[in-house]
């Protein structure tokens, strides 16, 4: 992981802003942008001396789009803005995305279309890089003129406002600033709107959804590959010739991991006992393939919208002119959100699955009713894939796209909106209900190979079994499963499963 990141507006990836937003890495800027910026900037003082109108720089903003401000007065106008529109709800969102949506928002400056200082844009900069994180809250915002409410909340910080993360600690935005050592700027015209006006909120759930989905399906892989392994299942459903005359990408590129992961078991050697497997486990490679091919769409769409002019108005430096339209709506994320909300639900779907399989002997043919042996006096892993299956039907509800639906605001003159935001903030909350999902199938997969000692499974699998076995022993009777599943699910959502497997076999696709 890198350990600074250069920030060009054009070549932003998902991994730097992981990068920034989760291990500190420092901002670098040169000074081509800087120019670019201060060029931009002094654009805008011509096109004000010479008399332009221009949207929420000299004229209100919204519904009051038509109300001329004075110049003398416009820079009240960008400080008023940003307070009124500071009026999101709900939960401070975490540091992490936090970070993510300043960088993002950066990156966006960055291009040199926005209407700034070069003063402003470096001191947003200097927090990032002295850890001052703006405090503002998950709810509010529509997805359309942006992520108004919280990229709000997130700019009062600049001017000495609002409330900030530091060492640790949630401090007002003044104190915090002064503790860091940097000096808050008052706001000059437009400078407020610049703030605000953008899908970077919404954009910074999405690019960290990306990186912890992709990892995500590669886990979910590895415990199907267990699951495969301890079942014994028919392998011609995993085998490259069954699944190149299909020829996705994706479907293919799990097939080969699963192959993968389950060579070298002696439990895959062992006599048949059906002549094909459930849907659920000899579908693998169609579904979580699939999964990988629509992850690929998404994040090509996510990588244009982060290094985007998202904004209005856009100031063009060589034209001298100021040109407005709604490059701030949010409809890419939005569908692509959905989207990924949809298919990280139905890999939930598919892990619950599995897990049953494990656990009703007429699936499995031979292993015990919820994999304990004193069946009546023990109830086993009964009422953890009860926590399974509340959490797939909650994921369902979630996946119910937000993209479609829409409320005018503004007394109509925004009267489409894309809750962009609305949808990524739901795909996360599935991808967190599926790691636990998963874990509960780790958690029973590994149970189950308890009946097939000592004939012994994949490396991968014996490599993964001693991870879990290291915070969750074998079961012989019954205890508090929340334990297990509260130390199993770390395992997959800090990729844990996922490195000890690939030090054994290698990277996977």
């Amino acid at each position: 992981m890198k350990n600074q990141v250069v920030l060009t507006g054009e070549t932003l990836t998902i991994e730097e802003v992981v990068a920034v937003a989760r291990n500190n890495a420092k901002i670098v800027v040169q000074n081509t942008v800087i120019k670019r910026i201060q060029a931009n900037w002094d654009a805008i003082a011509v096109m004000l001396d010479r008399g332009d109108v221009m949207y929420g720089l000299n004229t209100g903003i919204g519904g009051f789009g038509n109300v001329k401000i004075s110049k003398d007065k416009a820079g009240d106008l960008s400080t008023r803005m940003l307070r009124a529109h500071s009026s999101g709800y709900g939960n401070p969102v975490d540091e992490e995305t936090a970070r993510a949506t300043l960088l993002l928002r950066l990156n966006v400056f960055a291009k040199g279309y926005s209407g700034l200082r070069p003063k402003l844009f470096l001191t947003f900069v200097e927090m990032l890089n002295r850890g001052v994180t703006p405090v503002f809250y998950e709810k509010g915002s529509v997805g359309t003129s942006g992520d108004l409410a919280p990229l709000s909340q997130m700019g009062l910080v600049v001017i000495g406002e609002g409330q900030a993360y530091y060492k640790g600690k949630m401090l007002p935005g003044d104190v915090a600033m002064q503790k860091a050592g940097i000096p808050v700027v008052p706001l000059a015209y437009r400078e407020g709107l610049a703030i605000m006006n953008g899908s970077q909120f919404m954009t910074a759930i999405a690019a960290l959804n990306i990186y912890d989905c992709e990892r995500l399906i590669k886990q979910l892989e590895i415990v199907c590959s267990m699951t495969i392994d301890v079942l014994n299942c028919v392998e011609s459903a995993y085998s490259k010739e069954y699944n190149e005359v299909r020829p996705f990408k994706g479907q293919n590129d799990t097939a080969s991991n699963i192959r993968r992961l389950i060579a070298g078991s002696e439990l895959m050697g062992q006599p048949k006992k059906n002549v094909q497997n459930a849907y659920s486990l000899r579908s693998v490679p169609q579904v979580s393939g699939a999964a990988r091919d629509a992850l690929d769409y998404i994040r090509r769409i996510t990588a244009i919208e982060m290094n985007s002019v998202a904004d209005n108005p856009i100031f063009f430096t060589k034209e001298k002119v100021c040109r407005t339209g709604a490059n701030f709506h949010g409809a890419p994320i939005g569908y692509t959100q959905d989207l990924l909300g949809i298919v990280i639900t139905d890999l939930g779907n598919i892990s619950e699955r599995q897990t049953n399989n494990l656990m009703d002997p007429a699936c499995s043919k031979d292993l015990p009713a919820f994999l304990v042996n004193s069946a009546g006096l023990d109830s086993g892993l009964m009422i953890s894939q009860y926590t399974q299956a509340a959490l797939v039907s909650e994921n369902k509800i979630l996946a119910s796209p937000a993209s479609v639906d829409s409320i005018p605001v503004s007394g109509n003159q925004e009267d489409h909106v894309s809750f962009g935001t609305i949808a990524a903030r739901k795909a996360r909350e599935i991808i967190q209900n599926t790691e636990a999902v998963i874990a509960i199938q780790l958690l029973a997969t590994c149970q189950a190979y308890e009946f097939r000692k000592p004939l012994k499974p994949s490396p991968t699998f014996q490599t993964v079994y001693k991870l879990v076995r290291s915070v969750s022993p074998a079961i012989t009777e019954d205890r508090a499963f929340y334990k297990d599943i509260e130390a199993l699910v770390p395992l997959i959502r800090n990729f844990i499963v996922l490195d000890v497997t690939e030090k054994t076999i290698g990277k996977l696709l």
